[in-house]
């Protein structure tokens, strides 16, 4: 499926069934340890049908997590060109469209994708390995890369949510593609094949 196959399929879901999405994919992710034990989480605003994570917020708020939004960046900023800050997010929050019309929070509390415990991220399409298909601009991709040669010391966990309509047969990643460790959807947690991700099964 190409990715306008894929964000149509999403699109003509009815509103029934993304709310129905969105709160089946906070019951499952919420009872996870990854989740459990995250403090700081950065969850995105939903366009284009995409899955809604805001449920998933609501219930972070609610027990005393703090919760971040992605931000573009003007393109000076010594972080780099085409990358994303993560700005915190309150429920009520005054939010103001970028430059792709997506809601962004104007708060001054900044943080780098390291200095998070989990990063939920938006996605066009998934296989059962946790591969991810993005939009296509790279923007997640070019801010998680320095998470790649990062070692030792704080990586977030990256965990893609979605629909289950959004499942490919199989992507074959690219050089560039930022792995995740697992994709839920509605109907499932699909972990990333390795050690480290199979305790999620």
């Amino acid at each position: 499926m190409t990715r306008h196959e894929l964000r149509t399929a999403r699109r003509q879901l009815n509103r029934h069934l993304q709310h129905q999405h969105a709160i089946q994919v906070q019951q499952r992710l919420s009872r996870h340890h990854w989740w459990l034990s995250a403090q700081h989480i950065a969850v995105y605003w939903p366009t284009d049908g995409e899955l809604d994570p805001r449920p998933l917020l609501q219930h972070a708020h609610l027990h005393g997590k703090t919760c971040y939004l992605p931000v573009l960046k003007p393109q000076q900023t010594r972080w780099g060109r085409g990358k994303l800050w993560f700005a915190r997010y309150r429920p009520g929050d005054r939010l103001q469209p970028n430059r792709f019309g997506i809601p962004e929070p104007s708060s001054r509390e900044l943080r780098l994708p390291w200095q998070l415990d989990l990063i939920l991220l938006p996605l066009v399409g998934f296989d059962a390995d946790a591969h991810r298909l993005g939009m296509g601009g790279g923007f997640y991709d070019r801010t998680l890369a320095p998470l790649q040669s990062r070692h030792s010391g704080r990586r977030p966990h990256l965990i893609g949510i979605a629909h289950e309509c959004q499942r490919m047969a199989g992507i074959v990643p690219k050089l560039w593609d930022i792995p995740l460790d697992a994709v839920v959807s509605e109907c499932r947690i699909y972990p990333r094949k390795s050690p480290a991700a199979m305790t999620l099964l």
